[in-house]
């Protein structure tokens, strides 16, 4: 029976939405097609009804894990003053720094990512230049590009700290970094910048 549009791309989003966890778990090149169909409870034969390639099934993947931390960080920034922040603490707590099922792409397989093809490297670098547009949004006490500056920064030492964290094989010295990281970012959240002076008449 010919399945319709919509089922068809219900079935697309959930192998899209199981190759980003399995990505994330196993890494890209250690994550077949055949393992990502199983995960979906699929059969390997159906992939190519959807996908040209496995490039493209890597791309779309990586472009849907990056739009889930966007909506988070935008849902985290409207829920008021402070939640950014408990935002960040969440990203840099020891029960996060492991989670791959909800865990961020260029933390798990940010290396395998930087020697992909140009469509998931184009992916990447949209869902970063939205997420510090969106931190950017945060800041109400800086010009654009200051906010804008400070928002890569913040960004770019979540990602570092976690990356660290993960690779480092003493559990102290990964808590340490986390918690050094998350306590100067929150400081930085918290100091404001100074308002400009008015220029004398």
């Amino acid at each position: 029976m010919k399945k319709s549009k919509e089922e068809t791309a219900k079935t697309r989003k959930r192998i899209v939405e199981v190759a980003a966890q399995q990505f994330r778990r196993n890494g890209i090149h250690q994550t077949g097609v055949a393992e990502v169909m199983a995960a979906a409870g699929l059969t390997q034969g159906g992939f190519y009804r959807h996908f040209a390639s496995k490039d493209q099934l890597v791309a779309e993947a990586c472009a849907a894990s990056m739009q889930n931390l966007v909506n988070t960080a935008k849902t985290a920034i409207k829920s008021g003053d402070g939640a950014f922040v408990k935002h960040v603490e969440k990203f840099l707590s020891i029960q996060y720094f492991d989670n791959w099922l909800a865990g961020c792409p260029l933390v798990f397989i940010g290396s395998e990512l930087a020697r992909a093809d140009l469509d998931t490297r184009r992916a990447a670098s949209q869902g970063y230049r939205d997420l510090v547009e969106v931190i950017a949004t945060d800041d109400r006490y800086r010009d654009a590009p200051s906010a804008r500056a400070e928002a890569i920064f913040t960004l770019s030492a979540m990602i570092g700290a976690v990356t660290i964290a993960r690779i480092v094989d003493d559990p102290r010295l990964s808590a340490l970094i986390l918690n050094e990281t998350k306590n100067h970012l929150a400081a930085r959240f918290k100091k404001k910048a100074p308002k400009k002076r008015r220029a004398a008449l």
